[in-house]
């Protein structure tokens, strides 16, 4: 059996953004913890988010979701290259998304929303710079479970 349209469009998101990671940035597993050590560019990580209440169009049966996934993005440097691995990240989600907005045909359209970059202080440490990106997916399946 097939993975559902909803699978099949985050893990060709998951696989996007894997493929413009930058330089020493990691791209955690699909809805992971947050790791208790960052690697040097950055740490991304793709959450399934909500698909939202579909649309439903009668003939054919069909349900139009605008999925909001997210990815959360962390950077842990020091404060001069910061907002520089910040941004890289940032721009790598969004060359991802600019790539092939289809993701091979398993949505119709994908949009990114602009992150708002908030401090996370650390006892003892500089502060980590994070952010949480929306993606919002439209796609159409026939069924809510499929």
């Amino acid at each position: 059996m097939t993975n559902s349209k909803r699978e099949q469009v985050l893990d060709a998101l998951q696989v996007a953004l894997g493929a413009v990671m930058p330089n020493g940035a990691a791209l955690l597993a699909r809805n992971d913890t947050l790791p208790t050590r960052i690697a040097s560019g950055g740490v991304a990580i793709l959450r399934d988010g909500d698909p939202g209440e579909p649309e439903v169009t009668l003939s054919p049966l069909e349900f139009h979701y605008q999925h909001r996934a997210e990815i959360d993005i962390l950077v842990d440097s020091a404060p001069a290259a910061r907002d520089a691995a910040f941004d890289a990240l940032a721009r790598a989600v969004g060359a991802a998304i600019d790539a092939d907005r289809t993701l091979g045909g398993r949505c119709d359209w994908i949009e990114g929303v602009a992150p708002a970059p908030l401090a996370i202080p650390i006892e003892g440490a500089e502060t980590l710079k994070a952010a949480t990106i929306t993606v919002v997916l439209h796609y159409s399946a026939a069924d809510t479970l499929l």
